[in-house]
């Protein structure tokens, strides 16, 4: 006789089998073993089960990682790509305030009217496109065409700028307006002597005026020479660099030597009568490359 003895949590007490026979041994003996089996079977495919989902699981969480990392990247290279165009903006912002800078400059040289050009203001624009997204490569390709815009407009703006300013210190070193105050008394070429010899060729102009009046020089320029000049009593001669020079005659006295840099507009003397005169005037005359011209020419013309 054979006695089994089953102890179990959801039992209440152990329980005892009994087998007298060797049919019912065996029958017993044969299902507890598949009993066993069963849950042998069972737990092995529950833990494969689990491993499965584990490997799943560390598969989905490594793909996550690798997303994670693609994108920190993406950001970084992003944030490389902004300060680049940040940079390149800032650039083209100094160009373009060394431009608006020039412009105001040839503006005034230039003697432009006010508000003809405005460099604070934007221009106006306007279109009927629709706007797509912009790649970053197209982006900066175009900063790098603007930027070659700016520099030649840069490069055209600092020659015209050049070309102004010498045509404004050209135009200084031009006669022009009256050396005197007064009104022309005697005309350039052909006249009648006025101490009576007949005809004489006069080589400039006289500006009556009256003594002690000053007598401005008509451009910039420097003083060739300045002394008593037989004829012409005391004598003020200006060269101005470009074949232009400019005698003042007759003067009660100069105030300028040989070598003064003089302005345009400087008082250089004082009406007078000295030399081969008849009374108190200014006698004016213009040179250009060695050879008399007409001052008349020049009275009428605006300073600068």
């Amino acid at each position: 006789m054979m006695n089994v003895i089953i102890a179990a949590n959801f039992l209440r007490g152990p329980k005892k089998l009994a087998f007298d026979q060797p049919k019912v041994l065996a029958s017993a003996l044969g299902i507890v073993g598949l009993v066993l089996g069963l849950a042998f079977t069972a737990g092995f495919l529950a833990r494969g089960a689990d491993g499965a989902a584990k490997a799943e699981i560390a598969k989905l969480q490594a793909e996550f990682d690798q997303q994670a990392a693609d994108l920190a990247a993406a950001r970084e290279q992003a944030q490389v790509e902004v300060n680049a165009i940040a940079a390149r903006v800032a650039e083209l912002q100094a160009q373009a305030n060394r431009l608006n800078a020039l412009g105001e400059r040839l503006t005034q040289v230039g003697k432009l009217k006010d508000g003809e050009f405005n460099f604070n203001d934007l221009p106006g624009q306007g279109g009927a496109e629709t706007a797509v997204d912009m790649p970053a490569r197209d982006l900066m390709g175009g900063l790098d065409s603007l930027e070659a815009q700016f520099a030649h407009s840069g490069r055209q703006l600092s020659v015209l700028e050049a070309m102004l300013f010498n045509q404004q210190l050209e135009n200084k070193r031009t006669p022009s307006g009256m050396p005197a105050p007064g009104y022309v008394s005697s005309r350039f070429g052909a006249r009648s002597d006025p101490f009576g010899g007949g005809r004489a060729h006069h080589a400039g102009i006289d500006i009556d005026a009256n003594a002690g009046d000053p007598v401005t020089a008509a451009a910039e320029g420097v003083v060739s020479f300045s002394g008593w000049r037989s004829g012409y009593g005391n004598v003020v001669e200006i060269d101005h660099g470009n074949g232009y020079k400019t005698l003042y005659a007759h003067n009660q006295a100069n105030l300028v030597k040989a070598g003064d840099v003089v302005r345009s507009g400087q008082q250089i003397a004082k009406v007078g009568s000295t030399g081969r005169s008849t009374g108190s005037h200014l006698h004016f005359e213009v040179t250009l490359n060695g050879r008399q011209v007409n001052p008349r020419n020049y009275l009428d013309k605006n300073r600068g």
